[in-house]
């Protein structure tokens, strides 16, 4: 969420950050709508202020004991308070009107980041890793799970229509190792918090994380009106929600293991076919709450925390930074870690490290006290992705396949694999 008064000050600034990101501007408009709301309130206390010099004159007309006098005070104080008595729901809806308008207005990139209109300008910052090499032609992750007899599409159709899959077996149990492997790096290497928190959230908690409005028709929701998280990040971030924390409480990390839930209401005829895109898939998220100050060094961090779980999987990658027409809602700047899988012959996403600046603390109200005594500040939120475990799994089977068919489990995840060195056709 923006600061109106960020944008009254330098509106010129805020049109060019949106033009960044391909927008029109915006800054008149949400001025408007500004200047309606204080001229409102301006008059509201300028009635109160007369309301208040009325009253005093029936007092003046009483002392004197001229009814008529009398009578014609009261009429106008009566006048005036009735006038007042809508104006607090004046007040209230036209700062809606201007909250609605800043609520659906993406955040602005920071200094630095790449301009550019789509993923074609983003910028590559180095790779990891040999992709691997074979003497036959490289399958894709639901061609090897079917082979294998431990991925069901089919069936999973049947139970819950498109983009779910089955698991079985060592596929299932791939999927948990993954799971633990991950949390456990994050947890005693990386030092962030393990948490368990809820996967249904109010409508005020996806609207700190912003969600919502601007996401509404790429999430679940229940009967009883909660929404189902799209990804941790909506539970874990909010676990500052309405809170003053101090300054030596600050960075906090966290990570959850999780189920996400996603109506990819805009990804029709994309990734139809496989675990790519799916409505439900589980993913290890990573939050931090930083002070403004901490947060380039925390996003570097995050970056290198996700990086590490592939490295330590031995799956070639490449980094790039997002340009200014290709980063998310709330981002400032966003990295994207994508793994090659040989069986598309491509790099694919499989996690974004983002700093968020104070645009999620606003809607939050989440603020530190500065060391130094001075009033509040907003904090600042990062989130990242540690990683998404089943798209971690497509690239395992495509990566680690064999001409027989079967899959090689690397030696990272044997530990929680029973010691199992391949997963072999059921």
């Amino acid at each position: 969420m923006h600061d109106i008064r960020t944008i009254r000050d330098n509106p010129a600034a805020f049109d060019q950050g949106l033009a960044l990101r391909g927008l029109p501007p915006m800054a008149d408009e949400l001025l408007k709508l500004d200047r309606e709301l204080r001229e409102h309130i301006q008059i509201l206390q300028a009635m109160q202020a007369t309301a208040n010099a009325e009253s005093k004159a029936v007092g003046t007309a009483m002392r004197t004991g001229d009814s008529a006098a009398i009578e014609a005070a009261k009429a106008k104080v009566t006048s005036i308070k009735q006038s007042i008595l809508a104006g607090p729901q004046i007040e209230r809806d036209l700062r809606k009107k201007l909250n609605d308008a800043l609520a659906v207005i993406p955040n602005l990139p920071m200094d630095g980041v790449p301009k550019g209109k789509d993923e074609h300008d983003n910028k590559e910052l180095h790779t990891w890793g040999e992709k691997p090499t074979f003497n036959f032609e490289p399958r894709q992750h639901f061609d090897i799970g079917e082979w294998l007899g431990l991925m069901d599409f089919e069936t999973a159709a049947k139970l819950s229509g498109a983009r779910f899959v089955i698991l079985k077996g060592q596929l299932a149990k791939l999927e948990r190792a993954l799971g633990l492997f991950m949390v456990d790096l994050h947890t005693e290497h990386h030092g962030y918090t393990e948490i368990y928190a809820p996967y249904m959230l109010r409508d005020e908690a996806m609207f700190g994380v912003a969600q919502l409005p601007k996401f509404k028709e790429d999430l679940f929701q229940t009967t009883s009106g909660h929404w189902l998280i799209p990804t941790a990040e909506a539970s874990l971030t909010n676990l500052v929600r309405e809170r003053v924390l101090e300054e030596k409480e600050l960075p906090i990390r966290m990570t959850a293991y999780t189920p996400c839930f996603r109506a990819e209401a805009g990804a029709a005829g994309k990734d139809t076919r496989g675990m790519i895109r799916q409505h439900q898939f589980s993913k290890v998220e990573l939050v931090s709450i930083t002070t403004p100050e901490q947060a380039e060094a925390e996003h570097s961090r995050m970056l290198n925390c996700a990086e590490e779980v592939l490295k330590r999987l031995k799956l070639a990658f490449r980094t790039i930074v997002l340009c200014t027409g290709d980063m998310g809602f709330g981002s400032r700047k966003t990295y994207d870690i994508e793994v090659w899988l040989p069986g598309q012959n491509a790099y694919r996403e499989i996690s974004s490290c983002s700093q968020l600046g104070d645009f999620q603390a606003r809607r939050m109200d989440a603020r530190f006290k500065p060391a130094d005594g001075k009033g509040p500040r907003y904090v600042h939120t990062l989130n990242g992705s540690g990683l998404a475990v089943g798209r971690t799994m497509v690239a395992i089977l495509e990566n680690y396949q064999n001409d027989d068919g079967s899959v090689t489990i690397p030696e990272a995840l044997r530990p929680y694999m029973g010691g199992a060195e391949k997963i072999t056709r059921s």
